[in-house]
């Protein structure tokens, strides 16, 4: 009994030492399930459910530099690499950071590695371990109560840059 009640006190003490955990921010809580469902959409090829949270008159600019605005032009885009070049592809992000430059506007900093491609795109290439490397650039806006890409903007790490590894 004696060893049980020890056993006991110790526990206690130790629950009640341990410092709370911080609160996670509803906010960026719901930004990072954003970012889960970009993975998840592009690892199905579903050019439509990867652009669910793209606005409407949102700015994208992939890895080549190329330019679009909306809706249609951002899911038809992805249409063609999920159909062609990143067939079967295998997306991996990792938030670098969000920074709430206000309440309702956030710019969020991901560290991609895509692999598993057909052809890549002119100009890229993969690193050591076959992955093509990108940091993605996505501000978002939440109105109505619901946080929309605003601005889309890819660029691929080249072979001389260091990035860290995808946890």
């Amino acid at each position: 009994m004696k060893y049980v009640l020890a056993s006991a006190f110790v526990f206690v003490a130790a629950f009640a030492a341990k410092p709370a955990m911080p609160q996670a921010n509803p906010e960026e809580s719901a930004i990072r399930t954003i970012v889960q469902e970009e993975v998840a959409a592009w690892n199905s090829g579903d050019a439509v459910a990867y652009s669910r949270h793209f606005a409407p008159d949102g700015i994208f600019v992939n890895i080549r530099g190329e330019y679009r605005t909306g809706v249609p032009a951002f899911t038809k885009q992805h249409e063609f690499l999920f159909k062609g070049p990143f067939h079967g592809s295998i997306l991996h992000q990792d938030v670098v950071s969000i920074q709430f430059v206000r309440p309702s506007v956030a710019v969020v900093e991901v560290l991609t590695a895509v692999t598993g491609i057909q052809k890549l795109p002119p100009g890229t290439n993969t690193d050591e371990k076959g992955r093509l490397r990108t940091r993605l650039l996505q501000v978002l806006v939440k109105d109505g109560g619901e946080w929309r890409i605003t601005d889309y903007h890819n660029t691929d790490v080249k072979a001389d840059v260091p990035a860290p590894n995808p946890q």
